[in-house]
């Protein structure tokens, strides 16, 4: 009765604060993508922009696959293999390849960025640029890489690791705290190191010293010990974020410590609050050391949801494709823990959530599968994967 209370209290709240209504069954629910393709640990669903129709997946082991978009396909073309220079161990399973963009202009430069951890030093994330094969569309040159930029990461965890070019052509790089738990570094606060901050850099220019440029629009440009490279502060672990193709609306899913999971909409120069605050409540530390009530400079999410729903949220992106047209407009994501899906309703003018609605999430077995990405075809058909069952790709499908 006790944890039914405060699900109940806690709901009410979240429904209060965001003023989401009831939601509705969409119509909607998940089918395999490709049946009969297995990728391990499918950590980025992407695509190449160049109206090839090509599906490129990263495995969180190295390596980068491409296939055709056809439901029948059998199996994936490795288009790189980089696992030599990644380290991974499932005992440490937020370390590995967890990056993975094509350059905008991919079709006219054949460029991409990948985010990984490094096997020449201990607990290192690199964010490098690669190109394509001058003979080969289905090949990465194997013998180029440029290093834009290197993080050692004071623990495994909390790496982030997401990379995405926004509608200003600009690259985002999400960093996590650091790790380990309730970021004892005070990482997520401090403009003089990179971690718990998403990055802003130009990669078509380059400033002396560096294979990127800062742009001069950085918030940070001109602060006396910032790291002009910050674009947005304050996360704890961003996992994943995303650029809406139609709005341009910039969403991050900022994963919880104790109690809150939540959903920001990013904005040049936000201080999102981590560590003293988490979603919408004052963070208390293992020491009792109590962080912040609401203040103008702090940015709370726009949607949270507590541990009793979820413990793990999966950031997704906003539906643009045609298979499931009631969720036109809708931010999909999920909780891994749980193994929940959700659509928010989010109104991006006037910043108000409308309804939170669960799509159905079970396999034709019958059991809640947890998703560990969210990733878009040319067309705005929405993928999500899953480490488990060999590494398998879904869809959403109208009902």
């Amino acid at each position: 009765m006790r944890s039914l209370t405060i699900k109940t209290l806690a709901l009410l709240a979240m429904i209060v604060a965001t003023g989401a209504t009831q939601a509705a069954d969409l119509g909607v629910s998940i089918e395999s993508a490709f049946p009969n393709l297995r990728i391990a640990r499918p950590i980025v669903i992407t695509h190449a922009g160049d109206g090839s129709n090509r599906i490129f997946v990263a495995s969180q082991l190295g390596s980068i696959h491409v296939f055709e978009k056809n439901s029948e396909v059998e199996e994936a073309a490795v288009f790189f293999d980089h696992e030599e220079q990644v380290t991974y161990k499932d005992k440490e399973n937020e370390e590995g390849l967890l990056g993975f963009a094509m350059h905008p202009n991919y079709k006219e430069n054949g460029e991409f960025f990948l985010f990984y951890t490094t096997s020449d030093a201990e607990h290192t994330s690199v964010v490098s640029r690669f190109r394509v094969s001058k003979d080969d569309p289905n090949k990465a040159d194997p013998t180029y890489e440029e290093e834009l930029i290197r993080i050692p990461q004071p623990f495994w965890n909390h790496n982030g690791g997401t990379l995405a070019f926004g509608p200003d052509g600009y690259l985002y790089i999400a960093l996590g705290d650091g790790g380990k738990g309730g970021d004892p570094l005070k990482n997520g606060q401090n403009l003089s190191t990179l971690n718990g901050s998403i990055l802003r850099l130009d990669v078509d220019s380059k400033d002396d010293g560096k294979n990127y440029a800062i742009p001069a629009s950085n918030p940070f440009v001109k602060s006396k010990g910032a790291k002009a490279e910050i674009y947005a502060y304050g996360f704890r672990n961003v996992w994943r974020l995303s650029f809406d193709r139609v709005t341009g609306t910039f969403y991050a899913a900022d994963v919880g410590q104790k109690l809150w999971e939540e959903i920001n909409i990013v904005k040049r120069g936000g201080n999102y609050g981590w560590n003293l605050r988490e979603g919408n409540h004052p963070y208390v530390t293992e020491n009792g050391e109590k962080g912040s009530g609401p203040r103008p400079d702090l940015i709370d999410p726009i949607f949270e949801y507590d541990h009793e729903t979820g413990k793990s949220i999966t950031g997704g992106v906003v539906y643009r494709g045609s298979a499931a047209p009631q969720l036109n407009g809708m931010y999909v994501y999920a909780d891994y823990v749980s193994g929940r899906i959700w659509a928010l309703e989010h109104d991006y003018k006037s910043g108000k959530v409308i309804a939170n609605h669960e799509i159905p999430n079970k396999s034709a077995a019958g059991e809640k599968i947890p998703l560990i990405t969210f990733g878009e075809d040319q067309d705005g058909e929405v993928y999500f994967s899953t480490q488990l069952r060999g590494g398998e790709i879904f869809k959403f499908k109208q009902n």
